[in-house]
């Protein structure tokens, strides 16, 4: 065990060690190094760089059970813009991408080094960042273009650079990082902060009919997957003539539409929310209906029934892990990854609201 010249020791190998500041078992109890109880000497050393989008980081967490069933005395570092959504205490050290963080991770050593994101800062890192054993994707060092970094990661590559090989793709996402990771997937369960412990209040909420959550909005650059207001109050009077309680879910962008369709069909809107909040608010319904965007990522994590209509996205992508149902257009669509229609008119409107309407039936009894 290290000491420093006043002869205190110091473990700068435990998990709990911060360096900066007092770690929680000296915090809450008083322990220092020389004879500490819950001593957890790190026997690897790992790092995640998984970006955004949010989403995208959502569906990633599962990675987090095997590597803790794999490496149950690791420390578990992860690089990414948005630090909020990760589970806290699940994770060792979760750094946000920014200049601080970049210099002392080029400083640092790694057993393991996972870059499960193409775009050219993370693969960048991946190159700079020393690790004794990588996964996932590099940079060309030619043509400065995000490339494989073994064949493990070549099939999630090719199918994020060639459409026609990512419509045949019939894996899902959590499959595909998985195996970019050197793993087989077995069903591992996103991990996820439902932030129940914060105490919110919904006693605005409906009681004694299921809740189904309608998120109805879908983001600003796949607007092809957008369902008019009209087909939302048809499923909203048919929840509502079923015994549901349908909640109108959704961020400022949603707010106007939500809105609108509260006046006309008296359905619950409590509004919006940060997201911590709108993920506890989300955790209180017992289904939700969304479209493919950031809710849809929560509601699977919260291991909600979750019926995802779907449209312009490979369908094998989206792994509902045996919990409600995916529709689709009764027209087939032609934008693959297109955020207009090249037909004018998006096929979202060929999605009659009786075929998710009996989703939520099959997937949330009454």
């Amino acid at each position: 065990m290290p000491q420093l010249s006043n002869g205190v020791s110091v473990h700068p190998d435990c998990r709990h060690f911060r360096g900066d500041i007092p770690c929680r078992p000296n915090k809450e109890h008083g322990y220092q190094c020389a004879d500490c109880p819950v001593y957890a000497p790190i026997e690897q050393r790992i790092l995640i760089i998984k970006l955004g989008a949010i989403g995208d980081v959502i569906r990633t967490t599962p990675l987090l059970r095997r590597l803790r069933q794999e490496y149950p005395a690791s420390k578990i570092t992860w690089l990414t813009l948005t630090p909020a959504i990760l589970p806290q205490g699940v994770i060792d050290e979760v750094l946000k991408l920014e200049l601080p963080a970049v210099l002392h991770l080029q400083q640092r050593e790694f057993d393991i080094l996972f870059n499960l994101d193409k775009d050219k800062e993370a693969c960048a890192l991946h190159d700079s960042i020393r690790a004794t054993r990588k996964f996932g994707y590099t940079l060309h060092p030619q043509y400065g273009v995000a490339w494989p970094g073994n064949a493990l990661a070549d099939h999630k590559y090719l199918t994020g650079v060639f459409d026609e090989l990512s419509l045949q793709n019939q894996k899902p996402y959590v499959q595909e990082i998985f195996e970019l990771s050197g793993f087989d997937f077995r069903g591992e369960e996103y991990v996820f902060d439902t932030h129940e412990d914060k105490g919110y209040n919904w006693s605005a909420l409906p009681t004694g009919r299921p809740r189904i959550g309608l998120n109805t909005g879908c983001g600003d650059r796949w607007t092809t997957r957008l369902w008019s207001d009209e087909k939302w109050e048809t499923l909203i009077s048919q929840l509502q003539a079923a015994g549901y309680a349908p909640v109108l879910l959704g961020g400022e962008a949603e707010a106007e539409r939500n809105q609108r369709l509260q006046a006309a069909t008296d359905a619950a809107y409590l509004g919006t929310f940060p997201l911590p909040q709108f993920i506890n608010l989300m955790h209180q319904m017992d289904g939700i209906v969304t479209q493919v965007t950031m809710a849809m990522h929560i509601s699977i994590a919260l291991r909600k029934p979750t019926i995802l209509m779907n449209n312009i996205f490979n369908p094998y992508e989206f792994d509902l892990y045996g919990r409600g149902q995916l529709v689709q257009p009764d027209r087939q669509c032609v934008c693959f990854y297109r955020g207009s229609c090249k037909l004018g008119t998006s096929c979202m409107e060929d999605l009659p609201a009786q075929k998710v309407f009996e989703a939520v039936r099959a997937s949330v009894a009454v």
